[in-house]
């Protein structure tokens, strides 16, 4: 194994602009004390020799070593988001036990972290077999190569690479410089000769160009060796860097879901298209969101999402694996949920008719979800979107919340601003047009119309049905009165299924769709409701009880729905979810 000298001369990031911003500028002409001080973190098997110069490893086997300098380096104008223009030169030599045999190298890297959770020999000290193609990685690295590794495409034993987040280079050629003079003449240069080397790297912000530049004489030779034009470039928001799930590369993407065919599309989700794809690398299934261009909430939205779920763990949850940004694409990548969305076993005569067995099962697994968004998680999460087309059904039917593009977060013990109105109309609570204020009691009332829904296989509002079941809530409440509450149970249940069991799920949606809030119970009570710990009560309150409250809603609800169904062109509702549902983005 060889072992790696590196003498860093300069780095200079040059501001491209007309501020009067001043240079910062790094210079070495060597390591000895007092030129190192404290500049530099040394880590692995890195250490400063008595002469000044830095050696990166010994010629022990499997070793790493990193030098950094201490302090973070700006790279980015925060207030534009506008990468600077920088340039460094440094000589370094390679010197290898066995000099035919060579050794893995080294790079020159910029990186988020010093702390680099890194592995010697091929992954050049700087990644490591999981983190490999991992885009959140933040990593740009020019590597000085001397093994031919086929798992990450090198080209030969002797090269030099742009590396962005990966060890696959994005480009690389053989080590070498074109002689000044003779034309296109290359002079190769044999990386493991153990003779200094100079290095220039040069990237100008404004060309969005990097060269890649070495010789084995002081002077710089006129034409780079390795140019790199980094096209579709895209400037990494500070926001980027603080969310949790990995970023995925979004050629991966493309890649997997077959150039987002229309074959691998799985529906319309919230804000956008839903396409199956399979990631090439892990072999693994994934479902991936491409959030609309059209929607003007689109990167708000999709930031929403991110922030929201991306820390979020239950098993009643669709899990997001991460998310992808290129211009304005906006990519969310989830697990693959193989029995689709739960609406579409409900409604519109099924292929497939859930039994009761497993419809309670998935409206358990949802109220065990909602219960967590409200009292599990360090924020109170308010999802402000429960409804089936949002419930999504793994390969054994278990039941998993997603679609969190509408969530809102706040602490607890605080009280939740006032917002848009959004939602979709039947699942939206009759206070929120007047408060403006989602709070966990109105996603209890969208919880209360999911219930109905599943256990009676009907949207909450119905357009090809008498005016006396056009609201499911209203029609139900009235079989409840006149004591035929069975008669609104899905009929292809075929009347198999414990009517103690669905007493309880028909109740509790009639008390979570209570339009006063007051008169809801939270999730913990409804989960208590479900699981048998508690009773329900045996007289429910209608609304007007609750003086006040609601009122009007129900003259609004069937005078809109009237008179959308009689003239289609009296209203402009627009469904962005593209459900079949009617939603309610601002009022």
């Amino acid at each position: 194994m060889p072992y790696f000298l590196l003498v860093l001369l300069t780095l200079i990031p040059l501001l491209i602009s007309s501020s009067s911003q001043p240079t910062d500028t790094l210079f070495f002409p060597g390591f000895k004390p007092p030129n190192l001080s404290t500049n530099l973190t040394l880590t692995g098997s890195a250490e400063i020799q008595a002469n000044g110069i830095l050696k990166l490893t010994n010629d022990t086997s499997r070793l790493q070593g990193h030098a950094f300098y201490s302090s973070p380096f700006r790279f980015k104008n925060s207030s534009n988001g506008q990468a600077f223009s920088f340039s460094t030169t440094f000589a370094m030599a390679i010197v290898p036990e066995y000099p035919k045999l060579g050794g893995h190298g080294l790079a020159f890297t910029i990186a988020a972290s010093k702390d680099l959770k890194a592995l010697p020999s091929q992954y050049l000290g700087i990644l490591n077999a999981t983190d490999v193609g991992n885009s959140s990685d933040y990593l740009v690295a020019v590597e000085f190569d001397t093994v031919q590794d086929f798992e990450f495409q090198d080209i030969n034993d002797n090269h030099v690479g742009i590396d962005i987040n990966s060890l696959n280079s994005t480009a690389s050629v053989p080590a070498g410089y074109y002689i000044d003079g003779v034309g296109l003449v290359k002079q190769n240069v044999s990386l493991k000769s153990g003779k200094p080397i100079l290095v220039w790297i040069e990237y100008d912000s404004v060309e969005k160009l990097v060269n890649v530049t070495i010789s084995s004489s002081s002077k710089k030779p006129s034409l780079p060796i390795l140019p790199l034009k980094i096209k579709n470039a895209d400037v990494i928001e500070d926001w980027e860097l603080e969310i949790g799930p990995q970023r995925y590369d979004y050629h991966e993407l493309k890649r997997a879901t077959n150039g987002f065919s229309d074959k691998a599309l799985l529906g319309h989700g919230g804000f956008g298209k839903v396409y199956k794809g399979k990631l090439k690398d892990s072999k693994t299934q994934v479902a991936v969101k491409r959030v609309s261009h059209e929607s003007k909430q689109g990167l708000r939205e999709f930031v929403s999402e991110i922030a929201s779920i991306g820390r979020l763990r239950h098993r009643n949850l669709v899990q997001l694996l991460g998310w992808c940004r290129r211009r304005g694409d906006l990519l969310l990548v989830y697990d693959y949920m193989a029995n689709g969305s739960l609406d579409k076993f409900l409604f519109d005569d099924p292929k497939i008719v859930l039994n009761w067995e497993q419809r309670l099962n998935i409206i358990k697994g949802v109220a065990s979800g909602l219960l967590y968004l409200h009292e599990g998680y360090e924020q109170i999460v308010i999802h402000r979107d429960v409804k089936a087309s949002n419930v999504l059904l793994d390969d054994e039917l278990n039941g998993k919340l997603g679609d969190f593009g509408l969530a809102k977060l706040y602490e607890h013990g605080s009280n939740p601003g006032t917002t848009r109105v959004v939602g979709t109309l039947g699942y939206l609570a009759p206070e929120l047009p007047k408060t403006g204020k989602a709070t966990t009691s109105s996603d209890v009332y969208a919880f209360g119309a999911f219930l109905l829904e599943v256990a009676c296989g009907r949207r909450p509002i119905e357009s090809n049905v008498s005016q006396e079941e056009l609201v499911l809530i209203d029609w139900v409440w009235e079989k409840f009165t006149q004591g035929r509450l069975f008669d609104v149970v899905d009929i292809r249940l075929n009347d198999k299924y414990k009517e103690d069991e669905m007493l309880v799920v028909l109740k509790l949606g009639l008390i979570c769709s209570n339009d006063a809030p007051m008169a809801r119970p939270n999730m913990r009570q409804a989960v208590r409701y479900l699981d048998g710990e508690a009773e329900l009560p045996e007289v429910l309150k209608p609304s007007r009880i609750y003086e006040g409250v609601g009122e009007g809603f129900d003259t609004f609800l069937h005078s809109f729905m009237s008179s959308t169904f009689d003239n289609t062109s009296s209203y402009s509702f627009t469904d962005q979810h593209g459900n079949g549902g009617t939603s309610i983005v601002s009022l």
